[in-house]
């Protein structure tokens, strides 16, 4: 079962890889690509897999869906020709078994994708309320604390007069130079 799917994965590996080189021509490249997928299925050579794409049948698929019958019609012996077909239908099940998997795989990481992208929405969100929610907070606090360093302000500093209608109490400010200590005559 592992040559199968091995068989399966070369096939695919092949194809990518035949893709690359650049001397040789589409249609060379078409040919050689599927002749190397069929001498991956056991009891399948270089000579038996040009028998079998001159009769049509070029690709794992259509040699497993064949049958015994048409492989013998492409030149195939019996023995060699059941023995081809049996391993043709186990690659091509194998083949598209991996290509169910992959296609619930990707199903599978859509999804999960999709409920990742909802989930950052929702934190996003509720992250900027909360950031919202505390700069209002922190505005108000901020207002509040300088309503009452105002107040507290008001408090110990009031705005007295003196009897010459200047503000304090404490310090004297001289209006003229004759109002100075060192000005007066004795």
């Amino acid at each position: 079962m592992q040559r199968f799917y091995d068989l399966v994965q070369g096939e695919v590996l092949k194809s990518v890889a035949l893709h690359g080189g650049a001397s040789e021509t589409m249609a060379a490249k078409k040919g050689s690509s599927k002749i190397d997928a069929l001498t991956a299925l056991p009891g399948v050579g270089a000579a038996t897999a040009k028998k079998l794409v001159t009769a049509k049948l070029d690709s794992v698929s259509k040699v497993a869906s064949a049958g015994a019958k048409k492989l013998q019609d492409a030149g195939l012996s019996a023995a060699v020709a059941k023995k081809v077909a049996a391993a043709a239908k186990a690659a091509d099940k194998a083949k598209k078994a991996t290509k169910a998997t992959a296609k619930k795989a990707t199903a599978a990481s859509k999804k999960t994708a999709s409920k990742a992208s909802a989930a950052a929405k929702k934190t996003a969100t509720k992250a900027t309320t909360k950031a919202k929610s505390t700069a209002t907070k922190a505005k108000a606090a901020a207002k509040k604390s300088a309503e009452k360093a105002k107040s507290v302000a008001k408090k110990t500093l009031p705005a007295e007069k003196s009897s010459d209608e200047r503000k304090g109490s404490t310090l004297k400010v001289p209006r003229s130079v004759r109002d100075m200590p060192w000005f007066k005559k004795k």
